[in-house]
């Protein structure tokens, strides 16, 4: 993946704070799990090590997906949408992926 990398920069959208929209997909399942943020950093630290890194806006860090819960997402593959704005990470979550307990961040449904 490493030959990839320059081009796959070349061609993604970061807004001006330099982060990009990343949803993470369950690849068994298909379940959108959670919508966060990544910088370059969070990207390549994602493709190297084959887990989920983002960018935290709220405290302003890379953040680890797992680290402190031990809920990883393990990476299979790294998707960029047509527009180069959105990152789709394909992954086995290891454990409830949500702050709540959840399996998904997206569990509330609208009515």
């Amino acid at each position: 993946m490493k030959e990839e990398q320059p081009k796959l920069f070349n061609n993604l959208k970061f807004d001006e704070k330099g982060l990009i929209p990343a949803v993470a997909q369950d690849e068994g399942t298909g379940a959108v799990l959670m919508l966060a943020y990544m910088n370059e950093e969070a990207l390549r630290r994602t493709l190297s090590g084959g887990e989920a890194w983002f960018y935290s806006r709220s405290r302003q860090e890379l953040w680890h997906k797992g680290a402190t819960s031990g809920n990883f997402i393990k990476v299979s593959s790294v998707w960029i949408d047509c527009d180069g704005d959105t990152i789709l990470i394909k992954g086995k979550p290891m454990g409830p992926v949500c702050h709540t307990g959840e399996q998904t961040c997206f569990f509330q449904r609208l009515k």
